[in-house]
């Protein structure tokens, strides 16, 4: 008899057949579970996201806002050119990654194809430029140049140009009415990064992948108020890629339109006077150091001394701003961004430093009067001083005896300053100091010195006032390779790094004497003195420069006035300003830069100015010319050009004259200036919220002759311009002089960094 059940089955079959059983129920509970999940639970999410396989975006780029002059004239603006793009996505899914078509492309557009392959190429830390810097997945702009028979030679060979087009489209584009540039004013734009994008998504105005955005200058600065808001539409697509119909669209807003301060006119004659003062100079003999001047970089800045709005500014050496536009050239690129091209792209009036020279002088004297010297006590301005065994000139060794500080401001007598800073060292307790009242630091810092004026420009920098604060935290950061270099019978340089390992840590008394004078290490930019001399002007307020004036809705209907801001007040009384401003005065009728302003009708337009001519160690001086009327301080400075007076007098002459319209025998006609006074209005808006802008004569400079330094002369081999850049003798300009050390003549303690 069998023990077989009559299932025929083993209890060992009845387990397997348990566990399978459960496996099979485990496996559906497991599935409805995830069912449940990805229909129920987060079905309207994937929902979403599977309509999005069948959505393609089409962008619509926001149209620009303009830049305007103050009176409603285009600087920055937009125009409609063919632009040729590629698609790299298309062209990668070529057998060469789309080189054969690049070459095709640039033969047809005059390239060479090296430079249509690089622009299609991403950026990355490792890319040279040019390159592409925005999304991948956007068309790359080839050329915003292309002709209307390259555009139709594109499209109609569609066949040997797949993932190329050809299509009108509004880009950045930089007038220059008038002969205008403004390029380090104005700035440029660039594709938008990955990064960028990501950061933008939580703020109100999220960037697209296929905006540009600012990369410079007000471009940069005023960037939100400017773009505007891209437009979308959304197109419902098959799994062929078809489109089926409309999902819906989101226009594109316009950005607004930023009014600024500069004037056109006046920017083109400003910055056409640095390039010709510099120009010149280059022409001319330094009797320095045997060669002719190099005048390798300058600036200068017009602004309105009630306000604090920036007329013009100008550096140099320049640049196209168009160059940016649809893309810049590996050659373009490369000249921007070189040593041989001296970096044009820095804007030399807010990132410039150098040291200030002579012009530096009416803070010593603002800190010597506030520290209780009698400003019209009797100071000895001989031709040397003598401290610590260095011997510090005067210029030229002018020797004037006894005069007051008024008259050492006019004619630039270094000894005075030299003094009356040595002595309230001593007052403060020379090396050893505890409790200094430093006097001549804190007045600087008063004028606003050592810190961003806050310029509505990105990138400014902070210049340096280098007081005991500075002078430690140098000395922990320099004194391993001052004192591994240093040799006490050496070189200059290592001579000074000798002297630095010990206690470069301390104010000494060269320090105080060369501080004094705006030399050592004392930095500034041009914008930083502008603030500075229109307090002066004004009374003592000390006002932010700004250059956005107001910023209006593209429709018109919103104006934003940016109103001036006050900064801060000089530390000086009513009686102290009017006692510098009378000095000023003077250096314009007898003092160092009265060779140069013969026949300016001072009764009319009482004209201001300091002179500066700054040493550097291994180079050639930095002239300086801070001026001021009763509207406007003008600026200008150029590195290794001399004499404040000689390199920049003829040129701040003529911004001068053409503005307030000053002929060539020195009779004054308002109508024939170009701005004799401040514009404080906007201009008009039309109703379809256009501004309206006149039209634009070049402005005709009056025909002078130059004033001609008799002393000047000129080395074999060189040619000598209208105007010399060396005053004559006894009207020196310089805050210099020069020091002894072992019996050998140096130069004084003068460093730039």
């Amino acid at each position: 008899m069998s023990n077989i059940p009559e299932t025929g089955r083993t209890p060992r079959v009845k387990v397997r057949m348990v566990v399978i059983q459960v496996l099979v129920f485990s496996l559906l509970l497991t599935l409805g579970g995830r069912l449940w999940y990805l229909q129920i639970r987060n079905g309207q999410e994937y929902t979403q996201e599977a309509d999005k396989n069948h959505v393609q975006q089409v962008v619509q780029p926001a149209v620009r806002g303009s830049v305007v002059d103050d009176r409603g004239v285009p600087l920055a603006d937009n125009e409609t050119r063919l632009v040729v793009s590629a698609s790299r996505t298309e062209l990668l899914k070529q057998p060469d990654d789309g080189k054969a078509v690049l070459t095709r492309l640039a033969g047809v557009l005059g390239m060479k194809p090296a430079d249509a392959v690089d622009k299609v190429r991403l950026c990355d830390a490792k890319t040279p430029r040019p390159c592409w810097n925005g999304s991948p997945y956007q068309p790359i702009p080839i050329t915003d140049k292309a002709t209307t028979q390259q555009a139709l030679q594109i499209m109609e060979q569609r066949e040997d140009f797949p993932g190329i087009t050809a299509e009108p489209t509004a880009v950045r584009s930089y007038p220059g009415p008038v002969g205008v540039n403004a390029a380090q004013v104005l700035g440029y734009l660039g594709p938008v990064t990955d990064k960028e994008v990501a950061a933008s998504e939580k703020t109100d105005n999220p960037l697209l992948r296929s905006d540009n955005v600012g990369r410079a200058g007000l471009e940069s600065e005023y960037d939100q108020q400017l773009r505007g808001k891209s437009g979308v539409t959304r197109y419902e697509v098959d799994n062929l890629g078809r489109v089926i119909g409309k999902a819906g669209a989101t226009p594109a807003q316009p950005g607004s339109n930023l009014v600024t301060s500069i004037d056109s006119r006046v920017q083109a004659i400003t910055e056409k006077e640095l390039a010709a003062a510099m120009k010149g100079l280059r022409q001319q003999y330094d009797p320095v150091s045997h060669k002719n001047f190099k005048a390798d970089s300058g600036a200068a800045v017009v602004m309105d001394v009630h306000t604090g709005r920036v007329i013009a500014m100008a550096s140099n050496p320049t640049y196209n701003p168009n160059v940016w536009t649809g893309g810049i050239s590996s050659a373009e690129y490369n000249n921007l961004t070189n040593k041989k091209s001296n970096y044009p792209l820095l804007n030399r009036a807010t990132q410039g430093e150098s040291a200030p020279g002579s012009t530096f002088k009416v803070i010593s004297t603002s800190a010597a009067i506030n520290a209780g010297y009698n400003p019209n006590g009797g100071y000895p301005c001989t031709s040397s001083m003598t401290v610590g065994g260095r011997v510090f000139k005067n210029f030229e060794g002018e020797n004037y005896g006894d005069i007051n500080i008024a008259k050492a401001l006019e004619v630039s007598c270094d000894t005075v300053f030299y003094d009356l800073a040595y002595d309230q060292w001593k007052k403060d307790g020379g090396i050893n100091a505890k409790h200094p009242k430093d006097w001549f630091f804190k007045t600087a810092h008063a004028f606003g010195l050592g810190k961003k004026t806050g310029i509505d420009l990105p990138n400014e920098v902070s210049g340096r006032v280098p007081d005991r604060q500075w002078k430690q935290s140098y000395w922990d950061a320099n004194k391993a390779v001052w004192c591994k270099d240093g040799k006490k019978s050496g070189s200059y340089v290592q001579q000074i790094e000798f002297e630095n390992c010990k206690d470069g840590y301390q104010v000494r008394p060269g320090d105080s004497l060369n501080y004094a004078i705006g030399q050592g290490d004392t930095l500034l930019t041009p914008i930083q003195e502008a603030v500075m001399y229109s307090a002066i002007a004004n009374g003592g307020t000390m006002y932010q420069p700004s250059i956005g004036k107001a910023v209006i809705s593209a429709d018109g209907k919103k104006v934003t006035p940016i109103k001036p801001k006050v900064s801060g007040h000089l530390p000086d009384t009513r009686k102290t300003i009017s006692y510098i401003n009378k000095a000023l005065e003077g250096v314009v009728t007898s003092g160092t830069a009265a060779w140069q302003f013969g026949g300016w009708p001072q009764d009319k337009i009482a004209l201001h100015a300091k002179t500066g001519t700054a040493e550097v160690a291994g180079k050639q001086s930095t002239g300086w010319l801070a001026t001021y009327t009763k509207d406007y301080a003008v600026i200008m400075t150029i590195s290794q050009g001399g004499t404040g007076s000689g390199a920049a007098g003829p040129a701040v002459r003529k911004i001068y004259e053409s503005m307030y319209g000053i002929g060539a025998d020195g009779k004054i006609n308002p109508k024939a200036g170009i701005l004799p006074k401040p514009v404080s209005a906007l201009p008009k808006i039309q109703s379809d919220g256009s501004i309206e802008a006149p039209s634009l004569k070049p402005y005709k400079m009056p025909q002078k002759k130059d004033p001609v330094d008799p002393n000047a002369s000129a080395s074999p081999g060189t040619s000598t311009a209208p105007t010399a850049s060396q005053p004559p003798a006894g009207t020196g300009d310089a805050g210099g002089g020069t020091s002894q050390v072992a019996g050998a003549e140096l130069p004084a303690l003068v460093r730039r960094d």
